[in-house]
């Protein structure tokens, strides 16, 4: 028999790759879901769920303009969640860090869609994991709103954010690297900066807050030793707790 679930949908493009992997780190948290009941994994027992990959202008130059006109990501996304919505999606995860800085626009333009933030659920699965204070590694953008800290100052957590130096080789790993194709050079410039945030602050959690970081640390052996976390890891779980409805069973910390 198959489990009741609901339609979710994900909304990406931003990048493409990023939005690809969030797929499978959503597959990879309903098969969790069906092992947690003691259910066989079964192609059929997967929910039905949609990806939106659509091209949204650059999130962190948008949010460092005060002017209106096409170089704004609010309306490809109002547009693309309008589609998910449409084909029946319950609740949709935004597969990007800095585009929440217009979750509150989103959600309230389509209140039948319960649109996860995933700072929020990142700071509650720290707080429920004894986490004090963490380190943050993330766009311009998303420090510029103060997403992450507003999330963790929310849930009881300090946070460490980057000097403006490693702040730009952080960007430099984004744009330079992940977003060009040059995962090297991403994973030099992503080890430099965790590498950093540890040795001022000591072993603390570091969020990885932009969903390209993980893509260029994957296979680092220079960060090997620090303690990190995929706030995309976090919000693919969400969204397939959201997708198994009352029958989920949400995962243990770990």
């Amino acid at each position: 028999m198959v489990a009741a679930t609901q339609v979710v949908g994900i909304l990406g493009g931003m990048g493409p790759a990023a939005g690809a992997d969030f797929v499978r780190l959503f597959v990879q948290a309903c098969a969790q879901q069906m092992r947690a009941r003691g259910e066989p994994v079964r192609d059929q027992s997967f929910p039905e769920h949609w990806l939106a990959q659509v091209p949204v202008p650059d999130r962190t130059g948008a949010l460092a303009s005060d002017a209106s006109g096409a170089h704004q990501p609010l309306e490809p996304m109002l547009q693309a969640l309008g589609r998910l919505a449409a084909l029946g999606s319950r609740a949709v995860a935004i597969a990007c860090n800095t585009a929440h800085a217009w979750h509150a626009n989103l959600q309230e333009r389509f209140p039948q869609v319960e649109l996860l933030h995933m700072a929020r659920e990142t700071a509650q699965q720290l707080a429920a994991q004894g986490a004090t204070e963490v380190a943050l590694m993330a766009t311009e953008g998303t420090y510029r709103v103060r997403l992450y800290e507003q999330a963790l100052a929310e849930a009881g957590l300090g946070c460490h954010v980057p000097l403006a130096d490693e702040r730009q080789t952080i960007m430099r790993g984004i744009f330079d690297g992940v977003k060009a194709g040059n995962m090297p050079l991403a994973a030099q410039c992503f080890s430099e900066v965790a590498l950093r945030l540890a040795e001022r602050h000591g072993p603390v959690t570091i969020i990885m807050g932009c969903t390209e970081v993980p893509l260029g640390l994957q296979g680092s052996v220079a960060v090997a030793g620090l303690s990190l976390v995929d706030p995309a890891q976090v919000l693919a779980a969400a969204l397939a707790r959201r997708a198994y409805g009352a029958y989920g069973v949400s995962p243990r910390p770990h």
